[in-house]
């Protein structure tokens, strides 16, 4: 067979191939590994403690039980898969419960009322085992505009309570504070609250963070403020015997200026590579950006279409970076007016509908936050984790059997054509399929051996990669 080109030209351009496709997987590393959290709770800083987490769950299973007692109750109220046909009958729900629970999963797959019922079970396991996953203690918003010796005293208290919650094992597997903006008005507060609670913690901790600790910073809009926090850590760190690179932060998308610069260009890759390597997460302001672009405050929600363009802008400027990101909150909370134990039987009405209002309202916005992506928010009150963990349960229940038939399908077709040909022409298909399995696994909404159930071992879904996969079984 006759070649025009020679091994040297073929070389020299192959190298220089390598070189440029090296150096775009530098920047592409594809999704991390390691496990992402559905929600992040703010809470105002004074109001932290070491026993935030039962304190959070004590009210967020009250609230469940006081208005869904039952799977019937929360499937009707969400509308989930079915709903239509769920009895309200105090008798009839309960004759349905024993029936459901001495069926095997298969036969409960078969049945009508399996999404609200299963998604219930989670629900309530969730909040026995696990309520909060992500806690922020904040100096900003939820901590509101203080005196300098209230802030002082406030980060000097809570970064206490978090060397006694590690020293307990009472803190969320993941936490951190958020700060105060580098705003020209701002930033000597947003640094000195920085300084006295990282300073403070490691005095008592001997330089050690919590597992999982992150600095967030709020309404960034110019590189420079990512390159101050960066000095700031290294600086910390070295004064407090922390290990280098230890420090990581987020940082807010919630101002029009990190969406589109002046010059026309999405900034948040200049951001990130400003971090030098410290930017973990960004997570979306829903409220102020919004406001930010003139949009009135009947109609600030999270499903708006100005928000929506600005989650497509940050997916697609940052999408295989590792980075995380995460939807904002939705600000209708689902507690009622009246309080008390002697209320009347109106009052309690009252009270339950704009609970299951506001829960359906929370529910769809994370669905809406889920479809576009973003597998990560806000919660705002313990309440909502009800609509939260129901919304990410039933958004991947309700494709389970579908998409483990198709993935155990795709991937049995996918390595017979690999014997005979290098190229699949749909591995993005099956590279989506598989994601659907990660992220679902990641949320505890699927087993591991419900995703085995695709025919897969534990390490080709763990490897990330539908292509990898292929190799694997081409090879064997």
């Amino acid at each position: 067979m006759k070649l025009s080109i020679t091994s040297a030209q073929k070389s020299a351009v192959t190298n220089e191939l390598s070189k440029q496709n090296l150096a775009f997987q530098q920047i592409y590393q594809g999704d991390r590994a390691d496990r992402q959290p559905v929600h992040t709770v703010y809470g105002g800083a004074n109001l932290f403690d070491a026993t935030i987490v039962t304190k959070l769950q004590k009210k967020a299973v009250g609230s469940l039980k006081d208005y869904a007692p039952n799977f019937c109750v929360l499937g009707r109220v969400l509308q989930l898969e079915g709903w239509e046909h769920l009895p309200t009958g105090i008798q009839a729900v309960q004759t349905l419960k024993n029936r459901m629970d001495l069926l095997t999963e298969v036969e409960r797959k078969k049945e009508t009322h399996w999404l609200a019922y299963t998604v219930y079970n989670k629900l309530v396991a969730k909040l026995e085992y696990e309520p909060l996953e992500d806690f922020r203690i904040d100096f900003e918003d939820g901590f509101g505009n203080r005196s300098d010796e209230e802030e002082d005293e406030t980060a000097a208290r809570a970064a206490r309570e978090v060397a006694k919650g590690m020293q307990a094992g009472t803190l969320p597997p993941f936490i951190g504070i958020r700060i105060k903006p580098f705003s020209e008005d701002l930033k000597e507060r947003g640094i000195r609250t920085l300084d006295i609670f990282i300073s403070t913690l490691c005095a008592e901790t001997g330089g050690k963070l919590p597992e999982n600790f992150v600095v967030m910073l709020p309404k960034v809009t110019i590189e420079g403020q990512v390159e101050a926090l960066v000095q700031l850590f290294e600086w910390l760190e070295t004064a407090n015997g922390i290990a280098a690179g230890a420090l990581k932060m987020e940082m807010m998308v919630e101002t029009t200026q990190s969406i589109m610069s002046e010059e026309g260009k999405n900034p948040l890759m200049r951001f990130v590579r400003a971090s030098k390597g410290r930017l973990i997460a960004c997570h979306f302001g829903t409220y102020d950006y919004t406001a930010s672009c003139s949009i009135t405050a009947k109609y600030q929600t999270m499903d708006h279409p100005v928000c929506d363009f600005a989650h497509h802008m940050t997916k697609v400027a940052l999408a295989h970076t590792g980075i995380w990101l995460s939807d904002g909150a939705t600000n209708v909370m689902p507690v009622g007016p009246h309080r008390g134990n002697d209320l009347t039987y109106a009052e309690l009405e009252e009270n339950t509908k704009i609970v299951h209002r506001a829960w359906k309202m929370g529910y769809d916005h994370v669905r809406h936050s889920l479809w576009n992506g973003f597998y990560q928010g806000w919660d705002l009150h313990p309440a909502q984790f009800v609509a939260r963990y129901a919304a990410v349960y039933a958004f991947f229940l309700e494709s389970y059997t579908d998409a483990a038939l198709r993935l155990k399908n795709f991937i049995d077709k996918a390595a017979r054509a690999t014997l005979t040909t290098d190229i699949f022409d749909d591995a993005a298909t099956g590279q989506g399929l598989l994601n659907y399995f990660l992220k679902g696994m990641n949320s505890g909404a699927i087993s591991e051996a419900e995703a085995m159930a695709t025919g897969l071992s534990l390490d080709e879904i763990r490897s990330r990669s539908f292509l990898v996969i292929l190799e694997g079984r081409r090879g064997k």
